[in-house]
């Protein structure tokens, strides 16, 4: 009884922060219903250093997921079909290929599609070097214009001004 006062007093304390720091617009009251539902459901992080939901954990003592629409036999059958003749099984053994991965001659070739062209992905990269939207030599995970924010001043005075930043266009645009 004393974990559950405990988890659940942490949460709302997580829930509220969060809440306070995120601009969204969902009242008091959406909290408190979203927090009461992932309690019900057993939605939440069990105490310890598991990392497992209480969902996860229990599975008995909290009501199991709606599972989505279901297919019917001959959806099933249909796509039985079609992984036999392209080979998307997995072959025998404990190898993990599939079929057409340890016996390609045997299925149709996989049609490659098309990516990025070279100049793009060069033109792509210049863009990130110049704005530094890429990832800094450090084990933080920082990008470079996160670390050195005063070196990318520029790049990022110029990207804000071609993007709204206004809430209202902002708005109007999500409206749409």
């Amino acid at each position: 009884m004393n974990i559950i006062r405990t988890t659940i007093s942490l949460v709302l304390l997580a829930a509220f922060g969060t809440a306070a720091q995120a601009q969204s617009d969902m009242t008091r009251e959406q909290v408190k219903a979203d927090l009461a539902d992932a309690v019900r459901t057993g939605d939440i992080l069990a105490p310890g250093d598991s990392g497992l939901k209480l969902n996860e954990l229990y599975p008995q003592r909290y009501p199991r997921p709606a599972a989505g629409p279901a297919m019917t036999r001959a959806q099933v059958r249909v796509e039985l079909a079609e992984a036999i003749r392209t080979g998307d099984m997995l072959a025998g053994g404990d190898s993990g290929l599939k079929l057409n991965e340890e016996f390609p001659q045997r299925y149709p070739a996989v049609v490659a599609q098309a990516g990025k062209t070279r100049a793009e992905v060069r033109a792509e990269l210049a863009e990130a070097i110049r704005t530094g939207d890429i990832v800094a030599d450090s084990e933080v995970g920082l990008k470079l214009n996160e670390a050195f924010p005063q070196r990318y001043a520029k790049a990022r005075a110029s990207r804000d001004r071609q993007q709204p930043t206004s809430v209202a266009t902002a708005a109007s645009g999500v409206a749409h």
